[in-house]
């Protein structure tokens, strides 16, 4: 048994009162070392999820750190806290240096050190003590920073690889080809390195989490959610699914011959989900232009869904009324905003009472200016919905005459775009 010397208790004391108060403002002084690393390293100024990520992962290795300090545990213990597991993960998918995360770990070391030193200079010891808390905890810190990065590397090297085995796949690299349509292609030979039938049926998805919900698991999450798809929908053989960047990915549905209601069943799987994605549906088409037709119309509806930039899950496929028409209309909305402007006038406000009359006059228009078929559609009564046209095109500030195909466009952009397309409102 080994007795403890007398200044070795003291040093003990002085150590763990230290990481005591210090782990009272754990935030304070994590909110610190973020400054400092971001400062220093521009490859950590990411995204609003990365910069989320990386105070977490400060936050939880501050608090391994003063743990350890405080009950004097060995570093040959420790475990790299999830958070920092998580930081190092999407570090490795978003293809940021490995250098960048040494860095991180090796400034992130020095700066706790002199945080710490900050303390400790606040503390009336002897010039003997005050050397001997030094030498510990220099010791200590250098001890858990390198068992930390040491493992957070090897965390790195894994998903590194396995984010590029999956981008670089030969799968991955011949899917691409054939939506390029460039080159010639031989279909079967196709058809086995992709282990896809492109003589078949397809219909294709795009599916992403929006920014503020994914995780280092949204890929692996959206593979699930197709395969779950295909079971719920009955596909004829294994779904295609591509990453297309970190959050989102490209999928295919193939069938010998596709069910009648398939988009409907598609929609109905994805909003009764319990992950439920953001889903853009395209078309169903057959063969290998079929296959780059339905993608590319599942693209068209997710730059539609995209420029809404709604906070929601949503589910939008290319053969809603009007979509595809919304979408080439849309495709630089700047000019388009100012085409709406022109057209509606004020109608074009970006509030609750304009969009309810320009519903209700998009309807009427579309049913062929009956007030009576359009009142059923939105289950009013026909004279509100004589209320409601005629104070859209007072609205408007002129009657609707020759332009009506313009103004009818225009509604429908209004109704699949939203505020991208709109007048912001000037009480917001």
């Amino acid at each position: 048994m080994t007795i403890a010397r007398h200044d070795d208790v003291d040093v003990d004391r002085i150590i763990a009162g230290i990481a005591t108060r210090m782990n009272d403002r754990v935030t304070d002084v994590s909110a610190a070392i973020c400054a400092y690393l971001e400062e220093r390293i521009t490859e950590l100024r990411g995204d609003p999820r990365t910069t989320d990520l990386l105070t977490a992962s400060v936050e939880s290795n501050v608090a391994t750190i003063l743990r350890a300090l405080r009950y004097d545990l060995p570093a040959a213990d420790v475990r790299t806290p999830l958070a920092a597991v998580g930081f190092a993960r999407r570090l490795a998918r978003q293809g940021v240096s490995v250098n960048a995360l040494i860095r991180a770990y090796r400034l992130g070391q020095r700066c706790m050190t002199e945080l710490i030193f900050a303390e400790l200079q606040t503390l009336a010891i002897s010039a003997a003590e005050r050397i001997s808390v030094i030498e510990r905890i220099t010791a200590t810190l250098f001890d858990f920073s390198d068992r930390i990065t040491e493992q957070i590397l090897a965390i790195y090297d894994e998903e590194r690889e396995r984010w590029l085995e999956s981008q670089n796949s030969v799968r991955a690299v011949r899917v691409r080809e054939v939506l390029d349509g460039r080159k010639s292609i031989d279909v079967d030979a196709v058809t086995e390195a992709i282990r896809y039938p492109l003589r078949w049926q397809h219909l294709a998805l795009v599916l992403w989490y929006p920014d503020a919900e994914t995780d280092t698991d949204a890929i692996q999450r959206l593979q699930r959610v197709v395969r779950e798809l295909g079971d719920a929908v009955a596909t004829a053989s294994s779904p295609l699914v591509v990453a297309a960047d970190q959050v989102s990915v490209s999928a295919w549905l193939p069938y010998r011959t596709a069910p009648e209601a398939l988009v409907t069943d598609v929609r109905t799987f994805v909003t009764a989900h319990r992950d439920h994605p953001n889903v853009a549906i395209g078309t169903v088409a057959a063969g290998i232009d079929g296959f780059r037709a339905s993608h590319h119309s599942a693209q068209r509806a997710c730059s539609v869904a995209l420029a809404r930039r709604s906070s929601s899950s949503t589910v939008v496929a290319a053969d809603d009324p009007g979509l595809m028409v919304a979408a080439l209309l849309g495709g630089t909305l700047t000019e388009t905003r100012d085409w709406v402007s022109e057209v509606l006038g004020n109608l074009a406000g970006d509030d609750e009472h304009d969009e309810r009359l320009r519903d209700t006059l998009r309807i009427f228009l579309r049913t062929g200016s009956s007030y009576k078929a359009a009142a059923t559609e939105l289950n009013l009564h026909s004279n509100s919905v004589k209320y409601r046209v005629g104070r859209a095109v007072a609205r408007r500030g002129r009657p609707i005459g020759a332009d009506r195909l313009d103004v009818e466009l225009a509604l429908l952009v209004c109704h699949w775009y939203g505020p991208a397309v709109l007048r912001p409102d000037p009480n917001q």
